[in-house]
């Protein structure tokens, strides 16, 4: 049995480790029901059950989901439809996914794969610097197709980047927040004209004098 601070209280009884629980105005868990004898601890059994959810929802939030999205050519892609199709890979790519690339062929265009496989080897070597081909290309009845995935290393330069650039935003912010000090005085600057006294008022007419 394990006391609240983590502190071992030796084997006991149920009946014994129970009333110990209830001494603490806390809970008796058990913790390892597999070993011999089984491990019980005393706690809040809300505020560990309210813990270990969080730290799920964290875990939930740190995991990167990968998604597949297929591109699909043809053996007769005009270069304008392969360029726009080959920047939306590249942007999925650097969004972390994978991407599955596709020739699709009709016909008679079967007879010649050749050509499907100078555009998947044309795209792989284009975007050779930022993935890495994790399928090479397959046939599959009139498709042949090919999965990229980001490679590790350029992942992590991106990510290298954006924590730099992070760390910058947030000196530039820090550094906006400080307070300016007052200017100092220019040494150059002339000497202040001297304010002269007020005049002094004029005696009014007719005034009798003291």
């Amino acid at each position: 049995m394990i006391g609240p601070e983590g502190e071992q209280l030796g084997v006991l009884n149920l009946e014994v480790a129970l009333a110990k629980a209830v001494e603490f105005g806390l809970d008796l868990v058990e913790v390892s029901p597999m070993a011999k004898p089984p491990v019980c601890k005393i706690m809040d059994y809300g505020k560990f059950k309210y813990e270990a959810k969080k730290k799920a929802n964290e875990a939930k939030k740190k995991q990167t989901v990968v998604k597949l999205k297929e591109v699909k050519f043809r053996p007769k892609t005009e270069e304008h439809d392969y360029n726009f199709k080959t920047k939306a890979v590249r942007e999925f790519l650097a969004e972390g996914n994978k991407a599955r690339i596709t020739v699709m062929f009709r016909g008679r265009e079967i007879t010649h794969r050749e050509i499907g496989q100078a555009i998947l080897t044309r795209i792989g070597n284009e975007l050779k610097e930022i993935a890495v081909v994790e399928q090479s290309p397959r046939l599959e009845g009139r498709l042949l197709f090919m999965i990229l995935a980001p490679n590790p290393r350029w992942v992590q330069q991106q990510r290298a980047i954006q924590e730099k650039a992070q760390q910058q935003a947030a000196r530039k912010e820090a550094g906006a927040a400080a307070p300016k000090p007052a200017p100092a005085p220019r040494s150059d600057a002339p000497p202040a004209a001297p304010v002269a006294p007020p005049a002094a008022a004029p005696e009014m007419a007719g005034a009798s004098k003291a």
